[in-house]
């Protein structure tokens, strides 16, 4: 049994308590490992190295932060086949999807930040006839915390700690209790790759202890957290009265909206990719798929047709899907499907389990298509998660405004059409804050990333993710004339 231990002040500990969680590979349906059970003990501990480190850390050159992260990126790169094969093992995502997506976007946002402190600039302003110059300091905060989630676990890890370090910060993270092994891998290339001890300090346990104590913390200032929308209500109400910063990136249940003048073959290729990939567990899949009239017979019977030749299997052979991330996670995509038949939804393909020769125990589902009837029936407002989507008709553009505008998520959409003036009107319409026209999941590093209305407060990516992690300070100097 591995055991995943705590990552702070640059050294690998068991938690103080020297209690452990069972460690589950979803692909077999069996424990593999022990995860360090954390407490706010463990959280002082790590903070207490980061504020230590703080004072060095934040008057460290902008070359020397920029030079540590992007020899970690260097160092994911070179043990790419090791993260990816500890990835597919933790999460049952397939290996073919670490390796091309999980891990090189990891190594990614090293590469990218490291770069962008660089770039990372100040404002002045000159008052012409008062005399003054103004002068906007970006200083780092202190002591931030980033808790992330399961889904994409070393991805989107890193998508939080690096930004937060390259703007000269310490940091307190925990990755998801679910899917912890790279995270805590992750130890073995910081201490490699120079970065100063108690930096950035990893601590692995459960939500309501570990993470609660995170939030809760008086002297971590800062909070960025990745996952359920309930989990954030809890977290905002926790932190708000410590106004303390917050970055949520929370729910989704994206609209797909697809009218009969787009490129139907590029459309019909992308959206069982935008569908199912993760096994649909990624907050950006769209889940809700709304075709225009004319083309909805025939694209149903094209998608259902793709979508019955996806091959799921173990993650580590050639198949396109692989396990859900855990039991309690495959029953509730269950109890939806069941939910959707109760509501007059029909199946199209897929609903049930699948048997894998050897994983037998394994936690693996069928692609599911499901036809609904109302847009506001449950499995078209509430976030399932899982690889399940549901297809709806629409005759006009207000129609499927209506439809996709309907929920109480705004993360992301995805819209098909080669009609200019509809890509715009649309566009701007759509509740979301992110928009994939003719596209999905096509991310530059330097744009905004982020949701409304429930699906989340604030914008990671590029500039706006150095912005969270610093403070702004102006500085008034009048001089004589």
């Amino acid at each position: 049994m591995h055991k995943i231990l705590n990552y702070i002040n640059g050294e690998y500990c068991e938690p103080v308590s020297k209690e452990w969680i069972d460690n589950f590979n979803p692909s077999e349906g069996v424990v593999y490992g022990k995860i360090a059970n954390s407490s706010s003990e463990d959280i002082e501990k790590a903070y207490q190295a980061a504020k230590k480190a703080f004072p060095s850390w934040s008057n460290t050159t902008i070359e020397e932060r920029s030079r540590i992260l992007l020899k970690i990126a260097d160092l994911i790169d070179q043990n790419l086949n090791k993260l990816a094969e500890a990835e597919a093992l933790d999460n049952g995502k397939p290996l073919s999807l670490a390796k091309s997506v999980d891990i090189p976007r990891a190594s990614a946002n090293f590469r990218f930040f490291g770069n962008a402190i660089t770039q990372f600039s100040s404002d002045a302003h000159e008052s012409v006839g008062l005399n003054t110059m103004n002068f906007t300091l970006r200083q780092p905060i202190g002591v931030v915390g980033c808790i992330s989630p399961w889904n994409l676990p070393l991805y989107l890890f890193t998508w939080k700690v690096a930004p937060a370090i390259a703007a000269g910060n310490c940091v307190v993270a925990k990755p998801s209790e679910v899917t912890p092994m790279t995270a805590y891998l992750l130890g073995e290339i910081l201490t490699e790759s120079g970065l100063p001890k108690g930096v950035l300090n990893i601590v692995h346990g459960l939500g309501p202890s570990a993470g609660q104590a995170i939030v809760e913390h008086p002297h971590i200032k800062a909070i960025s957290f990745t996952g359920g929308t309930k989990t954030g209500e809890h977290l905002a109400r926790t932190a708000a009265p410590m106004f303390k910063k917050l970055s949520l990136e929370l729910g989704g249940k994206n609209p797909n909206i697809i009218f009969a003048d787009c490129d139907y073959d590029k459309m019909l290729a992308v959206t069982v990719r935008s569908s199912f990939a993760n096994q649909g567990q990624i907050c950006l899949c769209g889940s809700r798929i709304f075709v225009e009239k004319s083309i909805y017979e025939q694209f149903k019977k094209d998608f259902v047709a793709k979508v019955k030749q996806l091959k799921v299997g173990n993650p580590f052979d050639d198949v396109n899907l692989g396990a859900v991330v855990s039991e309690a996670h495959r029953d509730k995509i269950e109890s939806y499907i069941q939910i959707a038949k109760d509501e007059g939804g029909k199946v199209l393909t897929g609903g049930n389990r699948v048997s894998v020769k050897g994983f037998e125990k394994g936690y693996y589902l069928e692609p599911t298509v499901i036809e609904v009837f109302d847009a506001n029936c449950r499995v078209n407002q509430e976030e399932i998660f899982g690889p399940v989507v549901t297809v709806m008709p629409f005759e006009t553009e207000e129609e499927v405004l209506d439809y996709a505008n309907g929920v109480k998520y705004g993360l992301s959409a995805t819209l098909w059409t080669s009609n200019l003036d509809k890509t715009m009107r649309m566009s701007k319409q759509i509740e979301a804050g992110i928009v994939w026209v003719n596209t999905w999941l096509n991310r530059d590093l330097r744009t905004p990333f982020g949701g409304v209305k429930e699906s989340g407060v604030g914008r990671e990516g590029g500039f706006e993710a150095l912005r969270f992690f610093t403070e702004a300070k102006n500085v008034c100097i009048k001089y004589d004339s």
